[in-house]
């Protein structure tokens, strides 16, 4: 997966991010809906985010960015801020 693909799955996610926000305020899902498919979209926001980091790191030092590869959930939200 290329950068601008990373990038444009990442502003998909936000969208839907968006969109669920929206649904709850006008009530077309109940908060335990939204809150579980949130949990979801933002661990893949992380996983994007990571493998984008991974990436421009790679090419930074001169390696071959197609080398980064998207790391399981559990790893990437284990990381501490």
């Amino acid at each position: 997966m290329q950068d601008n693909e990373i990038l444009g799955h990442i502003n998909d996610l936000v969208e839907e991010e968006h969109t669920l926000r929206e649904r709850l305020q006008k009530g077309d899902l109940t908060a335990d809906e939204e809150h579980q498919r949130l949990r979801t979209v933002e661990e893949q926001l992380d996983q994007c985010w990571d493998l984008l980091r991974q990436r421009r790191a790679r090419r930074n030092v001169g390696d071959d960015p197609d080398g980064a590869q998207s790391r399981p959930t559990g790893e990437v939200e284990g990381y501490l801020q």
